[in-house]
């Protein structure tokens, strides 16, 4: 399945931010595929959503981001976490369900946390972190602090209720948030030509008088372009902005697996996808550019991989949460106890 997206005016854009785009995508492929490896051993309790072949969105958008800016997400939100800034240890401490995990193990992969980076809470209802990123806008403009805050949601959450509510008030109020679109065809297994009438999601923007655009959303560069001008444009005082970016997820929509396996999706259709991967072909153009050599991204990949060792042994060495824990975290600025 292939669309037709706009393409960006490509701006020169310096190589210390494309080296940091290629290792930001890099990390989120690698520690999404390790969980995929490590799933199997059952120490993982939580169901996983992996977003395997999306990673130029995370780590486009995020690149354009200010540390203090927010990010809400969803179920598939591991790559936006790690491209915001989040530690890997605390999240995979938080799949394994121990104490030390980012929501205190009792989140699982669908409900991650990271305060300190912006990361308010990630939602597994669909639609469900929508409002609560324009809640989050809201709160900026009336604090008049300067965040932006970007909401990831998916093409079926852009058929809920809630995704036009919200963003018609966040036009109506001239919000500082970014709505962006990972449209990867798929709700769970039902395709996006089975449940929609029209498939130019970027469309709806125009209905509140707001900016809509759609990118290849496996080309970095063109998010990072897109992304750059969305949120300088939110943080300046503008209409909130939408931007639809064409992917598609290599996985299944939920665990290691991927769909054709269980006939869910055409098996060609992943491989037409396959020669279309971000990274690879990212990583052509930074050769080909001189912006990185064979070695350096071989470091780089090592660099990773040590660290996800790294995570992986914090995580699985980390203690569970024990009975005294079970109310603790249950309402804001309390502890409670078992008595």
């Amino acid at each position: 399945m292939k669309r037709a997206v706009r393409h960006q005016a490509q701006t020169e854009i310096e190589k210390a931010v494309l080296v940091k785009m290629y290792t930001s995508m890099l990390r989120i492929r690698l520690f999404e595929e390790r969980i995929a490896a490590l799933y199997p051993e059952q120490e993982m309790q939580c169901p996983v959503h992996l977003c395997i072949g999306q990673e130029a969105i995370a780590a486009g958008v995020c690149m354009r981001l200010e540390e203090k800016d927010y990010v809400f997400s969803n179920h598939r939100g591991h790559g936006h976490c790690l491209a915001k800034g989040s530690a890997m240890a605390p999240l995979f401490a938080e799949f394994y369900g121990r104490k030390t995990g980012c929501s205190r193990g009792k989140g699982g992969s669908m409900h991650v946390i990271d305060v300190k980076n912006g990361i308010l809470g990630t939602s597994a209802i669909v639609g469900g972190g929508i409002p609560m990123g324009v809640g989050a806008a809201l709160a900026s403009r009336i604090r008049g602090d300067g965040r932006v805050t970007v909401i990831f949601f998916g093409d079926g959450a852009s058929e809920e209720g809630v995704f036009y509510e919200s963003f018609n008030f966040a036009a109506l109020k001239r919000l500082p948030v970014v709505f962006v679109c990972e449209n990867n065809f798929y709700a769970t297994n039902s395709p996006q030509a089975a449940r929609q009438a029209s498939c130019r999601i970027s469309s709806a923007a125009a209905a509140f008088d707001a900016h809509g655009v759609c990118i290849d959303g496996n080309d970095v560069t063109a998010v990072y372009e897109a992304a750059g001008a969305a949120i300088a444009n939110a943080r300046d005082g503008g209409e909130p902005s939408l931007i639809e970016a064409i992917t598609y997820r290599w996985k299944g929509h939920v665990g290691p697996n991927a769909d054709f396996e269980n006939g869910c999706r055409p098996k060609d259709e992943l491989f037409d996808w396959l020669d279309r991967c971000p990274i690879r072909t990212f990583k052509a153009r930074l050769l080909e550019c001189g912006a990185m050599t064979d070695e350096e991204m071989s470091e780089t990949a090592t660099i990773i991989d040590k660290e996800i060792d790294t995570a992986v042994a914090f995580a699985k060495a980390s203690p569970f949460p024990g009975a005294s824990d079970l109310l603790s975290d249950v309402y804001a600025g309390q502890n409670h106890a078992m008595d």
